[in-house]
């Protein structure tokens, strides 16, 4: 059914725009998207979908919790793979992560090759890893002003998304 396809498309969609245009995805968007995730799963297979829910909306607090610990993805990132892994299942769900991940890092090269000073944006990831084994405070990793190099995640979550709603993978 479109529906099931369609609808992590436009949750992706609506929180880039949102990211892009306040810094943040609103947390009544988030909540909204869960709860239609949640009812669609129910029609599409009755109670016994909610296990692939609970999973789904679980995997992304597991596998990036680590990277919010260090201030290196933000919450609403975290909580947009929640509600996506509710209604895409577990196994999309990571193969979406993945996906955002490497689509991340091709957008992150080039724009350190095109705009950037690749140098030393590796000697602040070093420097800042030196700090933490030193000092054991954490601090975040993104820094105020910097814009070009801290772009919106959310725009690979999305490319992802549509990946693998096309069936790319």
């Amino acid at each position: 059914m479109l529906v099931y396809t369609i609808w992590p498309v436009i949750v992706a969609g609506v929180s880039v725009v949102m990211d892009i245009r306040e810094t943040r995805i609103d947390n009544g968007w988030i909540l909204f998207s869960m709860a239609v995730g949640f009812l669609l799963q129910l029609l599409k297979g009755g109670t016994e979908t909610i296990p692939s829910f609970a999973l789904g909306t679980a995997a992304p607090l597991v596998l990036l919790g680590i990277l919010f610990y260090f201030r290196m993805l933000g919450p609403g990132d975290i909580k947009l793979f929640c509600a996506l892994g509710g209604v895409m299942g577990i196994r999309d769900i990571v193969c979406c992560i993945a996906a955002s991940f490497f689509l991340g890092a091709v957008i992150s090269v080039a724009i350190l090759i095109f705009c950037g000073d690749i140098r030393q944006r590796i000697q602040y990831f070093f420097q800042y890893f030196q700090d933490f084994l030193h000092t054991g405070e954490i601090k975040p990793y993104y820094r105020k002003g910097m814009a070009l190099e801290n772009f919106h995640f959310t725009v690979p979550v999305f490319l992802s998304v549509v990946l693998c709603t096309g069936g790319v993978y």
